[in-house]
C-alpha cells in the first residue's frame, strides 16, 4: 500500500515538474545563471577578453570607496525613485480625477494627455532640450517676458533633474489610462451614500476612492520605481545634447552632464562595462542597482497596507 502511494507521488511530481519545466528553464537561463555569473564576475578583474582573474573584494572597495562616480550617481538615482515617482503617481491620480469628472470632451482630453506617452524618448527628450535651451528656446523667451528667472534646465546642476522630472510628467499618458479605468470601476453606490451620510468631496475621496484604487496606487508605485532604477535613455541624450556632442559614434561622452547631475547607475554600469571594459566594476555596480531594486520593491510589498490612508 505504501509503495502504491509512494509511486503514485513520484509521478504526481514528475508530471507537475514536466508541466513547470519552460518556466524553470527560462528562470535558469535568463536569471539565475546571469545573476550567478554577475556575482562571480563581481570579484574578478576582467575586461572580456582575457580570462577573468579573482581579486577578491578590490571590486567592491574601489565602488564603495574610491569611486568618484559612484555615489553621485546613487543620489541622483534615488532622486529620481523618490521625486519623480512621487511626482509622477500624483499627477496621473489627479489628471485621471479630472478626465473622469468631464461632462463633454473627455475623449479629446484623454487623447491629448496620452498622445505624447506614445513619442520615441529619444525624439521626446531632444524636443525638450530644444524647448528649454536657456538661449533659444520659447519656454525662457516666454518666463523673461513675464519677468520671471530663466532656469539653464539641462545645462545647470540644479535644474537638471527637475528638467527631467518635467519630461516624465508630460509623458504621463500610461498612468493616466491605468487610474481612469480604476476611477471608473469605483462603486458608484458608496459616492451616493456617502454623499447621503453628508461627506464632502474630500471626505469621499479620502475613504472611498482611495481604498478602492490602492492596487492601483501600489503597482504604479513598484513599476515606477523599477522605472526610474533602469533610468538610461533620457539623461544620456538630454546631457549629449545640452553639452553639445551629437556627434555619430566616433565621439567618446561621459555621462552625467552638467556636473554629474543627470548621471544614473545604468548610465555607469554601461560606461564602466561597455566603455572602459572593466567588467568586474560592473557586476558590482549591476549588484548594487538589483539589491535596490528589490529593497524597494519589498519594503513597498511588506508596507502596503500603510502606502495610503484607508477608509474607517
Amino acid at each position: 500500500m505504501n509503495h502504491t502511494l509512494s509511486a503514485k507521488r513520484r509521478r504526481s511530481a514528475l508530471r507537475t515538474t514536466a508541466f513547470m519545466s519552460p518556466w524553470l528553464i527560462g528562470f535558469a537561463v535568463f536569471f539565475a545563471y546571469p545573476l550567478l555569473s554577475t556575482l562571480y564576475f563581481s570579484f574578478t578583474r576582467y575586461d572580456g577578453f582575457r580570462p577573468p582573474v579573482l581579486n577578491g573584494l578590490d571590486n567592491w572597495s574601489y565602488v564603495f570607496s574610491d569611486s568618484p562616480l559612484f555615489w553621485p550617481a546613487m543620489r541622483n538615482t534615488l532622486w529620481l525613485v523618490v521625486v519623480m515617482v512621487s511626482c509622477r503617481v500624483l499627477f496621473g491620480l489627479g489628471v485621471g480625477l479630472l478626465i473622469t469628472k468631464i461632462k463633454t470632451g473627455a475623449g479629446v482630453f484623454r487623447t491629448l494627455f496620452y498622445l505624447p506617452y506614445l513619442a520615441p524618448p529619444v525624439a521626446a527628450t531632444l524636443g525638450f532640450v530644444f524647448l528649454l535651451n536657456p538661449g533659444t528656446g520659447p519656454v525662457n523667451t516666454w518666463l523673461e517676458a513675464l519677468g520671471l528667472p530663466a532656469p539653464g534646465w539641462f545645462t545647470d546642476p540644479a535644474w537638471s533633474k527637475p528638467a527631467l522630472t518635467a519630461l516624465a510628467l508630460w509623458g504621463i499618458g500610461d498612468l493616466m489610462v491605468i487610474f481612469m479605468a480604476a476611477l471608473l470601476d469605483v462603486p458608484k453606490e458608496q459616492y451616493e451614500a456617502a454623499e447621503l451620510d453628508g461627506a464632502g468631496p474630500w471626505a469621499r475621496f479620502r475613504h472611498i476612492t482611495l481604498p478602492n484604487i490602492s492596487p492601483i496606487i501600489l503597482f504604479a508605485v513598484v513599476t515606477g520605481i523599477i522605472q526610474a532604477m533602469q533610468y538610461y535613455t533620457q539623461p544620456l541624450v538630454a546631457g549629449k545634447v545640452a553639452a553639445g556632442v551629437i556627434g555619430g559614434s566616433g565621439q567618446q561622452f561621459e555621462p552625467g552632464y552638467p556636473d554629474k547631475s543627470t548621471l544614473t547607475l545604468p548610465q555607469l554600469i554601461y560606461n564602466v562595462g561597455f566603455q572602459r571594459s572593466d567588467y568586474g566594476t560592473a557586476c558590482v555596480l549591476a549588484l548594487v542597482l538589483f539589491a535596490l531594486s528589490m529593497a524597494f520593491t519589498a519594503l513597498l510589498m511588506r508596507r502596503r497596507g500603510g502606502l495610503i490612508g484607508t477608509g474607517d
